[in-house]
């Protein structure tokens, strides 16, 4: 069974993990230690199972809490060079990841892959097991063709709706903010997530929308979103509905 435990998804903190049978690795701790191991308990994860911390950038709501879960559950980091160097992560097991050059845990085969995002050298993962493929791609102003190519192959994906466009030009942030976040090294909005998932359509793959901004999206808006332009029911259509709900995703 493969499983991909989403336990913190959105500006608040994010934190993923992805497990086949009795071997996992967690994808970012940008929450407390604390709260990871209360989300972990709602979902049923063995925190013995888990092999490793992988970190996708350094930014605090994929870090904070990167440094203490690390050593609480003897966890190696993995992560590039320019990531780990940009992250404060006091005494941790680190290992030397390359962009788009694939590594072993346990029976696990991870791929990083490169995201577009203003941060140091941003990856998504792509996470292999007995011919079943798990993407986790978030915080992207827009999908690379290596993501894009990987969403086409995968069961489950994970995968940035920060905003609504509306919502974002008629909300509060300051216009500097509002060109970043809709620039190509911002996030990805739920029109260009929902076209890419139409582009990459592929008969069974799960859908979870990751990364949902408090201000400029919700739930609803983004269900409502992608089911128009790709015709997937939003029952469907997977997210985090509040800050504290998890959610395991089985194929």
């Amino acid at each position: 069974m493969f499983e991909v435990h989403v336990l913190a998804s959105g500006s608040d903190g994010n934190c993923t993990v992805i497990q086949c049978d009795d071997e996992a690795v967690m994808i970012d701790a940008g929450v407390s230690y604390r709260k990871i191991q209360k989300y972990m308990d709602q979902e049923g994860v063995d925190p013995s199972v888990i092999k490793a911390l992988l970190l996708t950038h350094e930014h605090t709501d994929h870090v904070s809490g990167a440094g203490p879960t690390a050593r609480k559950l003897g966890l190696p980091v993995y992560c590039n060079r320019p990531t780990f160097d940009a992250c404060s992560l006091g005494a941790v097991d680190y290992h030397e990841i390359q962009t788009m050059g694939s590594f072993q845990i346990g029976g696990m085969t991870i791929l990083p892959l490169p995201t577009s995002h203003n941060a140091a050298e941003p990856n998504a993962f792509l996470v292999e097991e007995d011919g079943k493929k798990a993407l986790l791609a978030t915080d992207t102003g827009k999908l690379t063709f290596q993501v894009e190519h990987a969403l086409t192959e995968c069961n489950v994906a994970v995968i940035e709706a920060n905003y609504n466009k509306k919502m974002l030009v008629e909300g509060p942030y300051p216009a500097y903010l509002k060109k970043l976040i809709g620039s190509d090294h911002g996030h990805l909005d739920n029109t260009d997530c929902a076209a890419a998932i139409k582009r990459t359509m592929k008969d069974n793959r799960q859908i979870f929308l990751a990364h949902l901004s408090k201000t400029n999206n919700t739930p609803d808006v983004a269900r409502e979103d992608v089911a128009a332009i790709t015709g997937i029911k939003r029952l469907k259509i997977d997210c985090l509905e509040f800050q504290g709900d998890t959610r395991t995703l089985k194929f």
